[in-house]
């Protein structure tokens, strides 16, 4: 599994509370979301990171969520085109950013729709999501545009699942060839060729969590899978993740690794 050096992040807006959420459990606080993610990117640095902080984005209350407009590779950069067209605007601010670190940049077009949250690279490959936020022509684009690198991908359906808003708030890739996952994930045919941890139902949430070098960080409160990963090596970093999951958001969400 490849070094992670760098990752764009960008801390929640005023209007964070009024973004897209199918959440029951409640409003958000707004400064202890802010505090949550100030714990995020000293983890993030922790793990070896530096960072690019990006301003926070009033326009924009769910562009906290920076891993959504762009997929990023060790040979270019895709920036996505949003399935909820509430947040397609925040693509030009990830777009802005991105040349100083990419020299090539390519695009998801119209009518295509890609949330990065349903890309999940494994390696050389890259498993694609289709969801309410991912279209067949987004997919179709994206694997193009891999393909054109020498990347391979396959797709998964996950819109028959009223429990997955994105492919990776479902499964989630530890390297070495094993995918953590949640059950009505795990015995998809794409990951035949892997290891599948299967994460236990109660912990759920939990199965986005993120490989970075010799770290997995985890969200709180999952004693299972922490357990489960640590005994295969890996140091844990535990983190509160209260205030995003009330917002449809998880680890992954935050930051856009490269």
């Amino acid at each position: 599994m490849s070094a992670f050096r760098r990752a764009i992040v960008r801390a929640p807006s005023h209007t964070f509370a009024d973004g897209l959420t199918s959440s029951t459990l409640g409003r958000p606080d707004l400064d202890k979301a802010r505090a949550q993610h100030a714990t995020y990117c000293a983890a993030l640095e922790r793990c070896g990171l530096t960072l690019t902080h990006l301003s926070p984005d009033d326009a924009f209350p769910d562009s906290t969520f920076v891993e959504d407009p762009a997929i990023l590779t060790s040979k270019l950069a895709i920036l996505t085109r949003p399935g909820a067209s509430s947040r397609q605007g925040e693509v030009a601010g990830i777009a802005a950013a991105l040349p100083e670190f990419f020299d090539r940049i390519a695009r998801v077009k119209a009518p295509g729709t890609v949330d990065g949250g349903d890309i999940c690279q494994a390696d050389e490959h890259f498993f694609i999501g289709l969801s309410d936020r991912t279209n067949d022509e987004g997919a179709r684009q994206l694997a193009a545009l891999l393909a054109q690198e020498g990347f391979t991908s396959s797709i998964i359906d996950i819109r028959a699942s009223s429990r997955v808003l994105h492919l990776k708030t479902g499964i989630s890739y530890l390297g070495e060839r094993r995918v953590v996952a949640m059950r009505e994930l795990a015995g998809h045919p794409a990951f035949r060729d892997y290891h599948v941890i299967e994460i236990a139902p109660e912990e759920n949430y939990a199965a986005n969590l993120l490989r970075i070098n010799a770290f997995v960080i985890v969200a709180a409160g999952f004693p299972k899978i922490a357990k489960t990963v640590a005994d295969l090596g890996h140091t844990i970093v535990p983190l509160d993740m209260s205030e995003f999951r009330k917002m449809d958001g998880s680890l992954s969400c935050l930051s856009l690794r490269f």
